[in-house]
């Protein structure tokens, strides 16, 4: 196991076949769309070479401007900041180049197969990501009220942790029919799927995590639910979700997307930045030799965009920060949502009213890391009296929260993630500095591990970053709360644009909190591939008889939809 609070029920041995990430929301099998050798689909050659306006260089919309390139049109990129977006890795000022801190996404569940996909299609080696309690990771310390505990695995933890451990499992299991779902996504029994999750969230739409666990007589004892909070399942503590819509979380556990991460080996920007360097062998129109790089000015994305508006013939008309207008035929929007409600310029006429509503609903969690780069893992020194590791991976109720320890080898320079945090915990960081933060970080370390001089082992300046706080995104990544459910149903479904007025169709959503499993990579490229598909339908092309995208499928596997009386 890898995580301090399991799952209901045992991970599936290698003779079942693996979960996907695909969610019970929308049960469409995107690994096997892209894995198909007949393609994602052709476009009629009357439009090839015609221009689609992407906006937003994350890992969405870099994906998004791959696929439109290598069907034969030709994908405009937009980009305020650099290629990556919340796949954002960055070095340290005068350490070796090998030293890197993910800043935004830097773990990576197996169920997500279609981003394997693309890791695989550039080359890139991936390894154990070292969470609580998991095999990669030499030893964990939960330190609350003051009192530490040292384990290796959750056996060695009290027995009152094993007993919220199992007070998870019951919950789940008595309120969301979580082995029948795990199993039925696992088999890919899409009937059985709906079935339950229909009734799940016509049940549980207007619940909080926390209400939740409330309602369960497992969860009776208020101790219990405030260690769960304080130390959680997979990636530590999840008391900041408990305000947020219950559905959220059961996505994360049916489909194990908080268990047996890793780690993109070099750093996870290098996906977004490889895919706009990678020249297809397999392209339509355009010659081989051909990239995303190669068909911009200087192989640079062009910059910020400022105004979007309609105009004549129900085209997309886009404004950038350079001021140069470029009207298209289509256009996909990857960038986070509220930036359509405050740094672009944009019509009414762009979306309908009740899609204007789901933006301005999106609800966004705040999120603030900081790393340090030393000069070993020290960490894995013994300590000669207990003959314990001398630091551990750390879950406490300090200001830290959760520290990470990531190295490359017992002899070499190494990274400290000295604190991971969200939410409130995020905002007590936001008014200072990355020193300032370190100095209260190694305050609060140094009350757990008194023997351990971590100072001495720096080498380098920290790195920081609070999501809220960074002028394109304004939040780490989208997390429903109770009764949102229609808001994100109308966002995630905006692909389907033959339900839309005629003047409102011709830019698609996309990217990360468009998803239904929003902060993970995965539900980045699942959307831009939904936008691919809208975007070729709109242009009059279709897919191979023998690989149905997303929207041919779609009356099949249509997320539910509740009433809106």
């Amino acid at each position: 196991m890898t995580s301090t609070v399991p799952n209901a029920v045992e991970h599936a041995d290698a003779q079942q076949p693996p979960i996907t990430m695909f969610g019970p929301d929308f049960p469409y099998a995107y690994d096997d769309f892209l894995a198909h050798p007949a393609g994602l689909g052709q476009i009629p050659a009357t439009e090839h070479g015609t221009e689609v306006a992407v906006i937003g260089g994350g890992l969405s919309g870099i994906v998004a401007a791959y696929e439109l390139m290598k069907m034969g049109l030709k994908p405009v990129v937009y980009e305020a900041d650099q290629i990556g977006g919340r796949l954002r890795t960055v070095g340290f000022e005068g350490c070796d180049d090998s030293l890197t801190a993910e800043m935004g996404a830097m773990r990576f569940p197996p169920s997500s197969t279609a981003l394997q996909h693309y890791i695989d299609l550039v080359g890139l080696q991936t390894r154990p990501f070292p969470n609580p309690l998991a095999e990669a990771t030499p030893s964990t310390v939960v330190d609350l009220k003051g009192e530490s505990h040292y384990a290796e695995t959750i056996d060695d933890l009290p027995q009152v942790y094993r007993d919220v451990a199992e007070a998870w499992g019951r919950c789940l299991e008595e309120g969301a029919d979580f082995s029948d779902m795990n199993r039925a996504l696992r088999e890919r029994d899409v009937p059985r799927i709906r079935e339950i999750w229909s009734r799940l969230v016509e049940k549980l739409d207007n619940q909080t995590f926390y209400g939740f666990l409330c309602d369960s007589e497992a969860f009776k004892s208020f101790r219990h639910r405030e260690i769960f909070g304080q130390v959680g399942f997979g990636t530590g503590g999840w008391d900041t979700d408990f305000p947020n819509s219950i559905l959220e979380i059961l996505r994360v556990v049916y489909t194990e997307a908080d268990d047996h991460h890793r780690g993109i080996v070099g750093g996870s920007q290098q996906l977004p930045l490889r895919l706009w360097e990678r020249e297809p062998q397999k392209i339509v129109h355009w010659s081989l030799g051909t990239s995303l790089a190669s068909l911009h000015e200087g192989r640079e994305p062009r910059p910020a965009v400022t105004r979007l508006h309609r105009t004549a013939g129900n085209r997309i008309t886009v404004t950038d920060a350079r001021g140069d207008i470029r009207t298209y035929q289509a256009a996909i929007f990857t960038a986070q949502s509220w930036m359509l409600l405050s740094k672009i310029q944009c019509d009414d006429s762009l979306f309908p009213i009740d899609h204007w509503t789901a933006i301005e609903r999106t609800h966004y969690m705040e999120s603030s890391k900081l790393f340090v780069p030393v000069d070993r893992p020290f960490w894995l020194d013994k300590d000669e009296e207990t003959g314990r590791d001398v630091m551990s991976m750390t879950l406490t109720d300090r200001m830290t929260r959760g520290t990470y320890l990531l190295d490359d080898g017992p002899d070499k320079p190494a990274v400290i993630c000295l604190s991971y945090t969200w939410c409130d915990d995020s905002l007590k960081w936001l008014p200072l500095s990355a020193n300032e933060r370190m100095e209260v970080m190694l305050k609060s370390l140094g009350e757990i591990y008194p023997k351990v001089d971590i100072r001495k082992h720096i080498i380098g300046n920290p790195v920081t970053v609070s999501w809220e706080n960074e002028p394109y995104f304004m939040g780490a990544f989208k997390a429903n709360l109770p009764g949102h459910y229609r808001y994100q149903r109308r966002l995630f479904t905006h692909f389907m644009q033959d339900r839309l007025p005629e003047d409102k169709r011709g830019i698609f959503l996309a990217g990360d909190d468009i998803s239904w499993t929003a902060g993970w990579a995965e539900g980045a490229i699942q959307t831009a591939l939904n936008a691919v598909w809208g975007v070729m339908h709109h242009l009059g092309g279709t897919t191979d008889p023998t690989n149905p995208g997303p929207g041919d499928v779609y009356d099949e596997i249509a997320p539910v939809e509740l009433p809106e009386d």
